[in-house]
């Protein structure tokens, strides 16, 4: 499972913004992650389709719909959010070959990937919003306070 940036990061943070934001029973508009995240919705939309056909996130349909998260933030592992997001990336055929690749690059890769997917299994969500929250972000209201005089 060797990292791609891109998609790996980008997935990680659409399931941290959904924690964050939705709570447990809220929801997140997909305009709204990708407001907050600077990106494009449309290039973040795959990313929400792989999250929620592999159950990290629900999708609710309707005028207050948007994602939510599909199990408990603590029951979902860095690992679980990348392997959603890169499965199809594993192709061996795509990369270098021959002799300097086989016998050094890559059982050093290996090694690397084995080491940083055993600390990123360790890893849940539930711990990174807990470091949102130590940083200083704060969190929105669940319900908008209103008055009426």
């Amino acid at each position: 499972m060797i990292l791609r940036r891109d998609r790996a990061m980008t997935a990680v943070l659409i399931m941290l913004d959904v924690a964050f934001h939705a709570g447990r029973s809220g929801t997140v508009s997909a305009a709204d992650i990708a407001e907050r995240s600077n990106l494009a919705r449309r290039g973040i939309e795959p990313l929400l389709q792989a999250l929620s056909r592999t159950g990290l996130l629900e999708s609710i349909r309707g005028p207050r719909g948007g994602y939510r998260l599909g199990r408990p933030r603590r029951d979902i592992s860095l690992v679980d959010i990348i392997a959603a997001v890169t499965q199809d990336d594993q192709n061996p055929e795509d990369g270098p070959q021959g002799p300097l690749f086989s016998k050094v690059i890559e059982p050093s890769w290996k090694l690397f990937d084995k080491e940083l997917t055993a600390q990123m299994k360790k890893t849940s969500l539930d711990d990174l919003v807990k470091k949102a929250e130590t940083s200083g972000l704060k969190r929105p209201l669940s319900e908008p306070i209103t008055f009426s005089i």
